[in-house]
């Protein structure tokens, strides 16, 4: 049996923390994993910035709701399903991506959850476990799955050489760069042709 495994924003839906800063305005929240590898600095200064503009979960989900999936990937993963597995592997946070894993048709998600005091601010973030995905990856093989996964990110490299199989999709020029040697994938059409070999 074969399962899939994605990483979530970037890949099926947009950026949440590139929307969240469109729609506030706040340029330093345009920053993701892409482009600041270290995770833990990346969200403390995500953290510290909703307190300085004092934004808490009201105003992400607001924003959440005014989201959709990147367009053709719930197609991809309906006819993904009826050949694999599928599952998404995510450092995004169960507090707020709910709508969005909706709209791709609900496969399984592993992924964090957000410290939240009782004002709704942000104050911190909990990892499953440190480098969760790799480890999920792991635990399938373990238990006799072919592993297949797709990323576009710095945080998703062990994923993919963890993998049997790793794609990058649609990664930036710097990714593909250090990681010649992984599959690209740029539309959901040509991700589809490769896994047709591979599925």
């Amino acid at each position: 049996m074969k399962v899939v495994c994605f990483d979530l924003e970037g890949v099926l839906v947009p950026e949440f923390w590139e929307e969240f800063s469109k729609i506030t305005g706040i340029p330093e929240l345009m920053k993701t994993t892409r482009d600041e590898p270290d995770y833990d600095l990346l969200m403390k200064m995500r953290i510290g910035v909703l307190k300085q503009h004092k934004l808490g979960m009201k105003e992400v989900h607001q924003s959440v709701a005014k989201m959709n999936a990147l367009e053709g990937a719930k197609q991809f993963l309906d006819w993904l399903r009826t050949k694999a597995q599928v599952a998404i592997l995510t450092g995004s946070y169960y507090d707020y991506i709910g709508p969005l894993i909706e709209k791709i048709g609900n496969p399984f998600t592993f992924a964090n959850s957000l410290v939240i005091d009782k004002d709704g601010m942000v104050v911190g973030y909990k990892l499953r476990e440190p480098d969760g995905k790799i480890e999920v990856i792991k635990r399938f093989k373990e238990a006799g799955f072919e592993t297949i996964a797709v990323g576009d990110s710095f945080n998703d490299v062990k994923m993919l050489k963890g993998a049997d199989v790793g794609i990058l999709f649609k990664a930036c020029d710097a990714l593909k760069k250090q990681e010649k040697d992984l599959r690209c994938a740029e539309t959901y059409g040509e991700l589809k042709e490769i896994l047709k070999v591979l599925v």
